[in-house]
C-alpha cells in the first residue's frame, strides 16, 4: 500500500484503475465529493495533521494498493530510462513531464528513488496514474532493445538540431554523476543541451523536459 494526499492527487486516483482502500477526509472535502465511488472516513483537521506526511495537510488522504508494472514495448513510441535519479522531487517532476508529452513508460535503475515515496507521489500531481514505471537492470533492457538509444551527456550532438524522432529510449543519468559508464556503449545518439551561460549543470527534471521537447515536438 501507499499514501496519497490532497484533492488533486486523490481525484486522479479515483478516476484511475488503482484500488483505493480507504479515504480519510475533512468534512469540507466530503461535502464537496458526495458522488465519489468510495465513502470517506471523516476526520478532523488535527487528526489529518497527525497522519499526514505533508507540512500543510490538505483535506484528504488516501490509502492505495500498489500496482504491478506492465510490460514495456519499445517500437513506435518513446521510453524514458532513469539511471540513479535519487531525488524524489526530480523523479516526480520527470513523471509529470512524461505524462505531459504522452510518454507512457519509464524504466528505472534499481537505485532510483521509489515511486511510492510520498514526496514522489505528491510532486507528480497525479500524473503517476498514467505512466507505467518499473525498476529493472538497465543494461539487460538495453541489450534487448531494438530502437535508437539517446543519452543525455556533456559532449553529444546539439539536441536543438536533432529533429523530431518517432521512437527511441532516452537515458537520463544521476543528478551529480551522470550516466553510468557501462550504459554508454548502448547509446547510439548522445545528445547535449548547449550551454550559453555559466551554470555548471541543469536539474535532471529540467534537462529531461528540454530534451524531450526537441525530440518529440
Amino acid at each position: 500500500m501507499f499514501i496519497a494526499e490532497g484533492p488533486k492527487v486523490v481525484d486522479e486516483l479515483l478516476q484511475s484503475d488503482y484500488w483505493v482502500k480507504n479515504i480519510y477526509a475533512t468534512r469540507d472535502w466530503i461535502a464537496q465529493n458526495t458522488e465519489k465511488k468510495i465513502a470517506a472516513i471523516e476526520i478532523t483537521d488535527i487528526e489529518l495533521g497527525r497522519i499526514s506526511a505533508l507540512q500543510t495537510p490538505h483535506q484528504v488522504l488516501a490509502v492505495v494498493e500498489r500496482k504491478q508494472p506492465a510490460a514495456v514495448l519499445f517500437n513506435n513510441q518513446w521510453t524514458l530510462m532513469l539511471d540513479a535519479i535519487q531525488d524524489p522531487g526530480n523523479l516526480g517532476t520527470i513523471i509529470r513531464i512524461a505524462d505531459w508529452f504522452g510518454i507512457k513508460n519509464i524504466i528505472c535503475s534499481e537505485d532510483t528513488a521509489e515511486l511510492y515515496n510520498p514526496k514522489v507521489i505528491q510532486s507528480t500531481m497525479g500524473s503517476f496514474v498514467r505512466v507505467n514505471l518499473s525498476y529493472q537492470p538497465l543494461s539487460e533492457v538495453l541489450e534487448k532493445a531494438n530502437v535508437p538509444v539517446y543519452g543525455a551527456v556533456l559532449n553529444g550532438e546539439n539536441v536543438y538540431t536533432s529533429g523530431k524522432q518517432q521512437e527511441g529510449i532516452l537515458i537520463i543519468g544521476n543528478e551529480g554523476k551522470g550516466m553510468r559508464k557501462e550504459l554508454l556503449p548502448f547509446v547510439t545518439h548522445p545528445v547535449t543541451i548547449p550551454r550559453m551561460g555559466g551554470a555548471e549543470s541543469l536539474n535532471a527534471g529540467v534537462a529531461t523536459g528540454i530534451i524531450i521537447s526537441y525530440l518529440l515536438a
